[in-house]
């Protein structure tokens, strides 16, 4: 059954469909519109896979969170792009470890501060900080980020499924900038859309083409030899860079890869 449509709200244009609007469609939450189904429909008609890979996106990133939570003592995580609020936030998975981590979310997509903001300052070691997640300068001096992250102690980055949607010149001066400002023992969770010059390169051109025709960007697919200078300065965890599906999968795969899932691929890194 489709979700209901969410109220509207001032300054939010409903005719046209959101990215994080379409993905929180695609995870089966309740803030978005008939536009972003139909605009998440589409993109799955192109590639078969597409709904599902954003439910892996998602677990990945709790897999990413549990292990640096359980595994690595990380108490404290910087969230960019957060999106929507869904099942399992990443303070809801840390907290559940540690219940004193701390979790600063990072967004500036009029929908999620329209519709997530509040849910996501669910205690008093969540905080929400309104910034551009592409200008690190910024967002790193943000008062919020500054008063709620220790960047003298190991922190975990997270920019999962976010670098795709930059569109200027040198992603990996954007990343090298934020990596040069992470103490020593800091993690970096990564993820984003992959060329893979392979049988599914096409396939690659056509959703991203696909998808601005039907007006939600989902961003550049980019080939390992552009990915890789974006982890400059991190030591990779096996299994490396990966589709995010076999990153540290909780079990073995039981069912055929779907086309989508080639097209998506994530990391985790350490700085030395």
């Amino acid at each position: 059954m489709p979700s209901p449509d969410l109220p509207p709200s001032a300054g939010i244009d409903t005719s046209t469909p959101s990215i994080a609007r379409a993905y929180d469609a695609a995870l089966g939450g309740k803030d978005n519109f008939a536009v972003d189904r139909e605009a998440m429909q589409e993109l799955e008609r192109i590639a078969p896979g597409m709904k599902p890979l954003a439910r892996e996106n998602r677990a990945f990133l709790g897999r990413v969170c549990r292990f640096l939570a359980a595994d690595m003592g990380i108490t404290q995580f910087l969230d960019c792009g957060s999106g929507l609020p869904t099942a399992d936030n990443v303070h809801q998975v840390v907290q559940r470890i540690n219940p004193e981590a701390r979790v600063v979310y990072v967004d500036n997509d009029p929908v999620v501060l329209a519709h997530g903001r509040a849910l996501l300052e669910e205690n008093e070691r969540t905080r929400f900080a309104a910034a551009d997640i592409f200008e690190p300068h910024d967002l790193l001096n943000n008062e919020i980020v500054r008063a709620h992250i220790d960047f003298t102690q190991p922190l975990a980055l997270l920019q999962v499924a976010t670098m795709h949607s930059y569109d200027g010149p040198h992603p990996d001066q954007v990343m090298a900038e934020y990596i040069d400002a992470l103490p020593s023992g800091s993690f970096l969770g990564f993820s984003q859309f992959f060329d893979p010059e392979d049988e599914y390169h096409e396939l690659a051109k056509h959703l991203q083409k696909g998808a601005r025709s039907n007006g939600v960007n989902i961003g550049n697919f980019r080939t390992r030899a552009q990915i890789e200078p974006m982890l400059a300065g991190l030591e990779l965890l096996e299994p490396g860079l990966v589709y995010t599906t076999d990153w540290r999968p909780d079990g073995p795969r039981t069912r055929p890869r779907l086309p989508a899932y080639h097209l998506h691929v994530g990391a985790l890194g350490r700085k030395p």
